[in-house]
């Protein structure tokens, strides 16, 4: 009848599913996807002002330590992004390259101390070479952070020519007050002059200014209330999205699981009675259910239209990480995922099937938790071998032997002595050797706590022989 021809009939349902489905399948896009963890990777170098007026306290405790507390915190905001460390006063050292291990920064990031580099004065202009050089290994813009209470006025004519054609955006920020404050000792102490008098640190607001100038920089504050993380945050993300090279390379959002909710609507109309495709219904529910984003699981519906590992890796990327490890079967993949998830004995045997420069890179580092430094010594040097441009494996390595040093050391020492006064050993070779018993850390900030001295002298000598080597009027 007449009627019967406007009546939704079983193939026009079909025809509905066939469209909307292959719009979704089609992959439909409007947006680019900039996901968190594409905008905070923006890389970040940190060079932190070392002179002795850092000691001062007009911020509580320190200036340092105020500045030591807010990287600590800026870091683990962005977990996973690459972040450079760097230490500077009148010369400029690499601390650590860019990394994106949260733990292995703040362990540097806490070791850092006015005591650790003796030439005195201020010069940005080192730190920015070391920077550049730091940038072209990255290969895409990045930010310097400056984190000073003052400038050297003398030498910033030459820092706008030293930025001329680089990618290297420059922010700087003033710790410290107008009013200045007093110098303390590692002890808490007022540093005294030759006079006898209480040692004052200055905060030149003037030369800061004037340094901003220079570099083209903006200018922000210390603050306590997380105001000053933000500012960081923002003005890294929108240098790193304004770069074209990033915006070429970002991809397109996929929104066709938007039309899973049209197909669920569809198949719920094609159930009637007489109809002959009810079926249709069935089907296109469990696709829907599908690919509907839900918590990986290894269910039947999952493993029907996933693999383990590609279940795993949704997990991964929501930070679940302890379901990833158990859903990964790639062993590379699952040792990620069970490092992450702090389980390390399945990350130790994940790792070990693997012949890569990144697995051995991996078991040097549980290695280190585990105080085997010549196992760890031994992965971070097979991780070179096979890749010999890896920063990161570099820099663990030198760590790993600092602190296999200062053990070494340790075991000649009484029981009693503190780990202040720990020394690298300059006659190795001589006298007994013997397994160092450590005894196992309460906590990860206990492990911490005992991790941070050794850097700390590694550091100081490090620096000390790099200013012997280098002229004062290099950068």
């Amino acid at each position: 009848t007449p009627e019967d021809r406007h009546r939704w009939r079983p193939v026009h349902l079909c025809a509905a599913v066939l469209v909307v489905g292959a719009l979704a399948a089609a992959g439909p896009t409007w947006e680019q996807d900039r996901p968190a963890f594409v905008q905070n990777r923006a890389p970040l170098i940190i060079a932190v002002d070392l002179s002795p007026s850092m000691d001062a306290s007009d911020v509580s405790p320190t200036r340092l330590e105020a500045a030591k507390h807010t990287l600590q915190q800026l870091v683990n905001r962005r977990s996973g992004a690459r972040t450079a460390l760097i230490a500077y006063a009148g010369s400029a050292h690499l601390v650590l390259p860019a990394t994106d291990d949260p733990a292995l920064l703040d362990t540097f990031i806490q070791a850092l101390s006015t005591d650790l580099i003796q030439r005195p004065g201020k010069n940005v202009g080192a730190v920015i070479e070391q920077a550049k050089r730091l940038l072209a290994v990255e290969n895409t813009p990045g930010t310097l952070l400056l984190m000073t209470d003052g400038a050297d006025a003398g030498a910033l004519d030459s820092l706008k020519q030293s930025l001329e054609g680089s990618a290297l955006q420059v922010l700087v920020m003033a710790v410290g007050s107008a009013s200045g404050g007093i110098i303390r000792d590692a002890n808490g102490q007022p540093r005294t002059d030759s006079n006898g008098r209480p040692a004052l640190g200055t905060f030149d607001a003037a030369a800061l200014k004037a340094l901003a100038h220079a570099t083209d920089a903006p200018l922000g504050s210390l603050t306590l209330s997380g105001d000053d993380l933000d500012w960081i945050e923002g003005h890294v993300r929108q240098h790193f999205q304004a770069a074209s090279a990033e915006q070429q390379a970002l991809q397109w959002k996929d929104a066709g699981y938007w039309l899973c909710g049209p197909l669920l609507l569809i198949a719920f109309f094609s159930i009637r009675r007489g109809w002959s495709v009810n079926w249709s219904a069935v089907l296109v529910l469990g696709l829907g259910f599908a690919l509907t984003p839900a918590p990986a699981q290894a269910n039947g519906w999952a493993d029907a239209f996933f693999t383990r590992d590609q279940q795993g890796r949704w997990a991964f990327e929501h930070q679940h990480f302890p379901a990833a490890a158990a859903l990964f079967v790639d062993p590379y993949w699952k040792g990620i995922a069970a490092y992450n998830a702090a389980d390390f004995d399945l990350a130790l045997a994940s790792f070990a099937q693997l012949d890569t420069p990144q697995a051995y890179f991996y078991l040097g580092n549980i290695y280190v938790r585990r105080f085997t430094f010549d196992q760890a010594i031994a992965a971070y040097q097979r991780a070179l071998q096979l890749q010999p441009q890896f920063p990161e494996a570099s820099a663990n390595l030198a760590l790993a032997l600092a602190l296999q040093q200062d053990t070494d050391s340790a075991e000649r020492n009484t029981p009693e002595v503190k780990p202040d006064a720990i020394q690298f050993d300059k006659q190795p070779g001589k006298g007994q050797s013997k397994p160092l018993l450590t005894p196992q850390a309460s906590s990860d900030e206990r492990w911490l706590q005992n991790l941070t001295t050794s850097p700390a002298n590694f550091l100081r000598q490090k620096f000390r022989l790099q200013d012997q080597a280098t002229p004062k009027d290099t950068p």
